[in-house]
């Protein structure tokens, strides 16, 4: 690698992360509100492009471009289910979840956050879905920002050099002042400008990889796959546990927050055309990575690192510079979600209810996410930097799994069962958590993912336990009934 390469993808790099820093300044200068709903969520006037994008790209964080064309390098198209699940459990989101969800949390009182909206769903003043919400969102994003500074630590090392701790740093200040400055639309906006650099990056690296390994007069030899890289069908855990992961989309905060955000009916349904599309592509050549990386490269140390050095061969260094900010963008567009929903669950559900009893102002309360969000990113850089704290994909899969086990279930029942009551729905989160943490612990080497024993567990105790207590009043049997109407 010489001088002049990392030089010019420095300046890349550079440019990039001024211009993520210019949108949390500009809307940070343009807000005219710095209010709570206005910073956390927007003001509820995200259109359709932002919304999907944001979504999209906060939930395809470096993963996408590292931890799963790793695996398919590795081992071939089986590992695809992860990407079929993928697919299935976005579309299924935005075309089922997304409309109550927007519908319900209007008439729940107009709420801001997950935890807020499961309280005022039941029309509860009793603080314990807040507090437990608050808690599994701190430990749940905490892992899983740990995964995206994980990323940006090896980008910047395999690139350009840099000690990949610093560069954790680095990017962990990055974030922190652009969702300081600009808070829910800073984030949207750079997510959504993130996201369509991801497309490009995934969709240019493995067509140009393609067309020269096709190329009969290029001096690149393709590598030897592996005996059955081919088959999709490896075994039954694999099969299930990689459509399993589609079930964490209805329960994962920071993608589900946008379809709440969204300006109008009319707008999610644009969004979720635009939102379904830019997903298939997402995983479609993400996998595609993996395999003609593979074949491009033949094997190389580190499989995490197939996307950087595939695009490197294929491109000269401004172009290559140019599409590896999309890793740094992956992580980036979902660390700084995570960040902002994390600190809006602390500050709106238990800070200002549970420990200021509802007397903390809208400056206080902006003050407390702020701190919240440089304490997790602080913590996570931590993690990340520890060498035995996994891979990428390792840390989203666990961060995706509790999220998921603990809420997918319980939001569901939320919008579609009248009979659905608050003891219900914290037993559902309380058990779906529980399970998840002791699969991990205990049964992780079934090879079984424990988002699927952890959503199973949540739809029977939220379920039983619903029917065998009381049921809701009638004023919320009429919430739900509202919800429904405003569809």
């Amino acid at each position: 690698m010489s001088g002049a390469v990392n030089k010019t993808e420095l300046i890349i790099f550079i440019v990039y992360l001024v211009f993520m820093l210019g949108i949390g300044i500009y809307f940070f200068v343009k807000s005219k509100s710095n209010g709570e709903k206005d910073y956390f969520l927007g003001g509820r006037s995200m259109g359709p492009w932002v919304s999907a994008l944001s979504a999209g790209a906060s939930d395809m964080s470096a993963w996408v471009l590292m931890g799963l064309p790793a695996s398919i390098y590795l081992y071939g198209i089986g590992k695809s289910w992860i990407a079929i699940g993928l697919v299935i459990g976005y579309a299924v989101s935005w075309l089922v979840e997304a409309p109550r969800l927007r519908s319900f949390s209007i008439a729940a009182n107009d709420s801001i956050t997950i935890p807020q909206y499961l309280s005022n769903r039941f029309l509860s003043k009793n603080g314990a879905i807040r507090v437990i919400c608050a808690v599994i969102f701190l430990i749940a994003y905490t892992i899983y920002a740990a995964s995206s500074m994980k990323a940006c630590g090896t980008l910047f090392n395999t690139v350009l050099g840099i000690d990949s701790q610093k560069a954790m740093f680095l990017a962990a200040g990055i974030i922190l002042c652009y969702t300081f400055l600009g808070g829910f639309k800073a984030v949207c906006w750079t997510d959504f400008f993130q996201g369509m650099l991801m497309l490009l990056a995934l969709l240019s690296a493995p067509i140009f990889a393609l067309l020269v390994i096709k190329d009969t007069g290029s001096s690149i030899q393709p590598g030897q796959l592996p005996e059955g890289y081919w088959s999709l069908f490896t075994n039954w855990k694999d099969i299930v546990s990689g459509l399993g992961w589609g079930l964490g989309y209805f329960g994962m905060p920071h993608i589900i927050i946008r379809f709440m955000s969204l300006e109008s009916t009319k707008s999610l349904k644009k969004s979720a055309k635009i939102g379904i599309t830019w997903n298939v592509l997402i995983v479609i050549f993400s996998v595609a990575a993996g395999c003609i990386g593979h074949l491009l490269l033949g094997e190389i140390e580190d499989s995490s690192t197939v996307f950087i050095q595939m695009t490197r061969l294929l491109f000269p260094a401004a172009i290559a510079g140019i599409v590896l900010t999309a890793i740094l963008a992956a992580s980036m567009s979902t660390a700084d979600s995570q960040l902002l929903a994390s600190s809006s669950a602390f500050a709106s559900d238990v800070y200002k209810p549970v420990i200021r009893k509802n007397k903390a102002g809208d400056k206080e309360m902006l003050w407390v996410g702020r701190i919240i969000v440089a304490f997790i990113s602080f913590v996570a850089v931590l993690i990340a930097s520890n060498p035995n704290s996994g891979t990428i994909m390792n840390l989203v899969e666990n961060a995706w799994g509790l999220f998921g086990s603990a809420f997918s279930a319980v939001i569901i029942l939320s919008l579609y069962w009248k009979r659905f009551n608050f003891a219900g729905a914290l037993a559902g989160i309380v058990s779906g958590a529980a399970v998840d943490i002791l699969w991990i612990i205990l049964l992780k080497d079934t090879g079984i993912y424990e988002i699927i024993p952890g959503t199973a567990v949540s739809v029977i105790a939220a379920v039983v336990v619903t029917l065998i207590t009381k049921a809701p009043t009638r004023q919320v049997e009429q919430l739900f009934e509202d919800g429904v109407n405003n569809l």
